[in-house]
């Protein structure tokens, strides 16, 4: 028995690493067992990521690994490596893009699940890893061994369906059928196919890869079961094959534990962003297309203690994917007059409150109104601006 990892097969112009994967399990010799096929998401500011971030490993069974490795080197020289050096540059991706560069892994034990905590919550080079016991290609390598060493303590699964080669070649929008999509929406074992708030389509991509679609269920046989109730449909296009992986997505695996924290202010910047700056010296994002985050952010004031989760950028702030209230500071207001019930105004520095209507006079003093947030618990944002790894707070 022995663990093979892959990763760094796709840009942002096409390929794909569960494609590549799939490719190679229908041609490994029919001796060999495959089974544990796992789609890892890894460190969302990884700064050479690919576009879908994730590198993919499966477990191989069987009696002769020397045939094993020659094959494997085989289908390198002729199918993985000529995949390197691909490179597309796109108005829509900000980031600088680096080309392909697969790697792939060949462990006979799985290693330590240290190097998968690091792959997920930090940036690590390849000199930070452990060494294969065969290994091909580039910086893909370091992907390919994360995928190898992730424990799979908790987990989630996604049936992957790719289109045929005549469909990509084509440049033909895909089709998958969209009442079906909606009728997922009702299966509780299933979950981010659809953005309700804009009715967009989650589980298929928009870029020119092979994938036709990719459901996200709590249970293999709920993954396998959405898949086939998509195919069956007349109006889905013909694809050339399917497969469910067990993946780390909806885990938040990226993250740490929860943190609280006081506001000392915030600043509302461009498109409704919130920069939230706390006595613990930490400046929290809350950004425009994190809905109900940025709502809240937006809502709050000095002396709030708020409960927050997500990652450190390369700025050092922290881009918040899940937030709440804890307590809120009071609002301070002038009394009203209690003949009139009207607001007292100040007459001046150091002066008396007066009634603007009755002209009563009352000592200057401020009263504690109680503030109640918009939100009662969690918030985090909108589906289709989730990363794959972050859990939905209706689980917790």
């Amino acid at each position: 028995m022995g663990w093979l990892g892959l990763d760094d097969t796709d840009h942002i112009g096409g390929g794909c690493t569960t494609d590549a994967l799939f490719e190679l399990i229908q041609n490994l010799p029919k001796q060999y067992v495959v089974s544990s096929q796992r789609l890892v998401r890894l460190y969302p500011f990884a700064k050479q990521r690919t576009r879908g971030n994730a590198a993919v490993a499966i477990k191989i069974e069987g009696d002769d690994y020397t045939e094993l490795l020659a094959h494997l080197d085989k289908w390198w020289n002729e199918k993985i490596e000529p995949l390197k050096g691909n490179l597309t540059e796109s108005e829509n991706y900000p980031r600088t893009q680096s080309p392909t560069d697969p790697g792939m892994v060949w462990f006979e034990l799985q290693p330590n699940e240290d190097t998968y905590w690091s792959c997920v919550r930090n940036e690590i080079s390849i000199n930070d890893i452990p060494n294969a016991d065969k290994s091909w290609g580039g910086h893909g390598i370091i992907g390919a061994t994360a995928a190898v060493s992730w424990p799979s303590r908790e987990f989630t699964f996604e049936a992957i369906s790719w289109r045929t080669n005549d469909s990509v070649n084509s440049g033909n929008s895909r089709v998958v059928d969209l009442d079906r999509i909606a009728t997922l929406d009702n299966d509780p074992d299933t979950f981010m196919s659809r953005d309700l708030r804009s009715n967009s389509i989650l589980i298929s991509p928009r870029g020119n890869c092979p994938v036709l679609f990719g459901v996200r269920a709590k249970t293999e046989a709920a993954a396998n079961r959405a898949a086939q109730y998509l195919l069956d449909s007349p109006i889905t296009e013909s694809v050339k094959g399917y497969m469910v992986f067990q993946t780390n997505q909806a885990t938040d695996d990226h993250l740490g534990h929860d943190s609280s924290a006081i506001v000392d202010h915030i600043v509302v910047k461009q498109r409704g962003t919130v920069k939230i700056s706390c006595n613990n010296d930490l400046d929290l994002m809350a950004f425009a297309e994190s809905g109900d985050i940025k709502n809240l952010a937006q809502w709050l004031e000095e002396g709030d203690e708020i409960e927050y989760n997500g990652l450190v950028s390369m700025d050092k702030t922290i881009h918040l994917e899940r937030l709440r209230v804890l307590s809120s500071a009071p609002k301070k207001v002038r009394p009203k007059c209690s003949k009139c019930k009207v607001t007292l105004k100040s007459m001046g520095r150091n002066q008396d409150l007066r009634c603007p209507k009755c002209k009563t006079r009352s000592p200057s003093h401020w009263q504690d109104v109680n503030r109640i947030p918009p939100f009662s618990d969690w918030v985090q944002p909108p589906s289709d601006s989730m990363r794959h790894l972050s859990k939905p707070i209706d689980w917790k």
